[in-house]
């Protein structure tokens, strides 16, 4: 059974990434829910070792991006070129013609670079010289980024947070996490090693499913609660819009699917609403809340008086 192939790539990835292993569910989750997460933390606590095992867990075409200053759209997406041989004009892929493509510190490129992937990553297609080009499905982007007080980074803009399913945090691991990750040192030995365990059709079928899973009234009720809370409290200046909603639904009935369930229960979505919502709402007191420290504490406060149904 496909479901099956869900523990294995979750072990998987735990054999090389040592740290939260509740960010693990979280970005299978993204996968399962057929969109993008965006991995923010501090330099050093495992962001891209975390991205990198879950691609390579899966036998899929994988790219890597690292974002600079200097990186323009073309350099993502592709370019058409002169192909004096043929005396035509040739198109030559980005790496964004990839299952994966794994944009490593995200925030450190301009926003005209980071533009690029709006399309991408809202409609599975890129539009270049009046073009249009479908990408290859299954299709995600795993971006990891730094906190904007680092030197050298750009705010991301709320259009482009937006199209993330969720923002999760890593934090430091624990002694006992730490003390693995010094003895192993996954990153040069187990990484390297790791092996696919999860094919692109079976990912496919597994994406279907999500679609599959049942969603009572009541708790679609539950979300739309959510979300007015979210637009009616004083402490935010925007609340979460309809398409984040969306994403919340997605992200149940993928949780869902993760514990082998056909149906959702009020914990699938309770689980996911700091990380589906908290880069979509912004804060009034903090117009820059990068880390979404402010945002996360909001939505805290918003679940505890939005009753859950039983």
């Amino acid at each position: 059974m496909p479901v099956q192939k869900l523990d294995l790539l979750k072990k998987n990835v735990q054999k090389v990434f040592l740290g939260n292993q509740a960010a693990v569910d979280k970005i299978i989750v993204c996968l399962l829910a057929r969109n993008h997460v965006l991995i923010e933390d501090v330099p050093g606590v495992g962001k891209t070792i975390l991205a990198t095992a879950l691609s390579k867990s899966l036998d899929c075409t994988i790219s890597r991006v690292q974002m600079t200053p200097d990186l323009l759209p073309g350099d993502i997406l592709g370019v058409t070129i002169w192909n004096q041989q043929k005396g035509d004009f040739i198109f030559k892929p980005g790496p964004i013609f990839s299952n994966v493509l794994l944009a490593d510190e995200i925030n450190r490129t301009t926003p005209r670079t980071q533009s690029a992937l709006l399309e991408a990553m809202n409609e599975s297609q890129v539009s270049i010289d009046g073009q249009t080009r479908k990408l290859i499905q299954p299709f995600m982007v795993i971006a990891t980024q730094n906190p904007f007080e680092f030197e050298g980074t750009y705010f991301l803009p709320e259009s482009q947070l937006d199209r993330f399913l969720m923002r999760i945090h890593l934090g430091y691991p624990s002694p006992e996490d730490e003390s693995r990750i010094l003895d192993l040192d996954p990153s040069r030995t187990s990484l390297s090693d790791l092996e696919p365990v999860m094919t692109a059709d079976e990912l496919v079928t597994l994406q279907d499913m999500v679609n599959k899973v049942q969603i009572d009234p009541s708790l679609i009720d539950y979300i739309i609660q959510i979300s007015n809370a979210t637009r009616n409290n004083e402490q935010l200046q925007i609340g979460v819009s309809p398409r984040g909603s969306l994403a919340l639904v997605r992200a149940a009935r993928a949780t869902a699917l993760m514990h082998k369930r056909d149906y959702v229960v009020p914990d699938d979505i309770v689980s996911n609403v700091i990380p589906v919502f908290a880069h979509r709402v912004i804060s009034k007191t903090y117009m820059h809340d990068a880390d979404g420290v402010a945002t996360a504490r909001v939505m805290q406060q918003v679940l505890e008086t939005v009753p859950s149904p039983v």
